[in-house]
């Protein structure tokens, strides 16, 4: 089934475009969907999940990983909160997997990784810290984030890189909220590794809910 085939079948509360390198936010209510699509391939997009009302208790990274016993986010995965509650649960997809390690890219990793010509380059921690005022949270509210279709493959000795993305043109991420989840999201500006093919695309982001007649994982 297609991504427009899934969206036929909902309601759709919000579309946006999110134009290369910019910040996102909103809140998804609980039943309600997320709809991540890659517009143009490649694209990697940063994303840190909030419970709505009580933003204390947040994405964990480490919470999930455990409890997937898989580093790689897939369809089935259960996103799990700093308490262990479900935030939100991957519905379907056509990316293979997603990452949980790589981090947010910041002005601090660019000018050490790749130099201090770098230092003026927009990054996702700024995007994060910029939609973070608006909710009342600030630089030290940012954890553990996953990103969305970007490669970060683990080698058998454990080790890892930032490789070619695995995404395409059209490949999607859709995600069901078990709560009413808080969602910022970074269409990351990164241009110094393969992540976003060293040139940053904009992305499309979908809230639905089910349709009359619909089941809740239509």
């Amino acid at each position: 089934m297609t991504v427009d085939d899934r969206l036929e079948q909902r309601t759709i509360v919000q579309d946006d475009l999110v134009r290369a390198r910019a910040p996102w936010s909103a809140t998804v209510r609980a039943g309600q969907y997320l709809t991540i699509i890659d517009l143009e391939g490649n694209q990697a997009v940063d994303c840190l999940m909030y419970v709505a009302d009580n933003p204390v208790e947040r994405y964990s990274a480490p919470d999930t990983v455990a409890a997937q016993r898989n580093v790689f986010i897939v369809t089935g995965s259960v996103l799990k909160s700093t308490e262990g509650r479900d935030l939100m649960t991957v519905t379907g997809g056509t990316c293979d997997r997603h990452d949980t390690l790589g981090g947010a890219c910041s002005k601090e990793s660019n000018t050490l990784r790749y130099g201090w010509h770098t230092v003026h380059q927009h990054a996702c921690v700024e995007n994060f810290v910029f939609e973070h005022l608006q909710y009342g949270l600030g630089k030290r509210d940012i954890q553990s984030n996953l990103n969305w279709f970007m490669n970060v493959p683990v080698d058998p000795d454990g080790s890892l890189g930032i490789v070619d993305g695995i995404s395409a043109p059209g490949l999607f991420v859709e995600l069901r909220a078990e709560i009413d989840t808080l969602v910022i999201i970074s269409n990351c500006p990164q241009v110094n590794n393969p992540c976003n093919g060293f040139n940053p695309t904009p992305v499309r982001l979908v809230i639905s809910e089910p349709g009359v007649g619909t089941d809740t994982d239509g």
